[in-house]
């Protein structure tokens, strides 16, 4: 007599459970929170089935709104290849972002440019960059030392693998050495 009661109960209380997804969405997710996040983040590119850039990052978010971004927070690092297949030059941060739909990257707070061959270091605030192109530069202050010299200036131009550069207002020259 009392199981039918209890039958009617269980099955109307097992079929009024459903999730709707794009409410538990909507509840779980900000639109501020990024889509993914990777830890340990290491990516290589690569031309011709040669390396040309190896990004390192200990954290990477990627955005899809309001624009495809991707953010390496908590320290960034690439090394850019020469054609003989070893790194010329070693490009460091404490954050990244790359725009994947111009493909500009923009590295900011403590950079550091270093041509391994040269022995010289361009540090700056902030270095805009086209994956895609062939140049870096900044319209911050910029100081590049080297065994023979240190110049400063603000605003520089240069090549991924640093063997060129070119100050925008130069302030200084100093040579250390004969």
């Amino acid at each position: 007599m009392y199981l039918i009661p209890v039958m009617i109960f269980m099955t109307g209380f097992f079929f009024s459970c459903v999730n709707d997804l794009d409410k538990v969405k909507k509840i779980t997710t900000h639109p501020n929170n990024p889509d993914e996040t990777s830890e340990m983040f290491h990516v290589i590119f690569t031309d011709s089935g040669y390396a040309t850039i190896e990004i390192f990052a200990t954290i990477a978010e990627t955005y899809s709104q309001p624009s495809k971004l991707t953010k390496f927070k908590d320290g960034l690092k690439v090394n850019f290849y020469k054609d003989d297949g070893t790194v010329g030059s070693v490009l460091t941060s404490l954050f990244g972002e790359i725009d994947d739909k111009t493909g500009n990257i923009t590295v900011r707070d403590s950079v550091k440019l270093v041509n391994l061959v040269e022995e010289k270091t361009l540090e700056t605030e902030v270095l805009y960059w086209n994956k895609s192109g062939d140049s870096i530069y900044t319209n911050k202050a910029v100081v590049i030392t080297s065994p023979d010299m240190i110049l400063s200036g603000i605003g520089a131009w240069t090549t991924p693998m640093f063997d060129t550069a070119q100050f925008y207002k130069p302030t200084a020259k100093i040579f250390l050495k004969d």
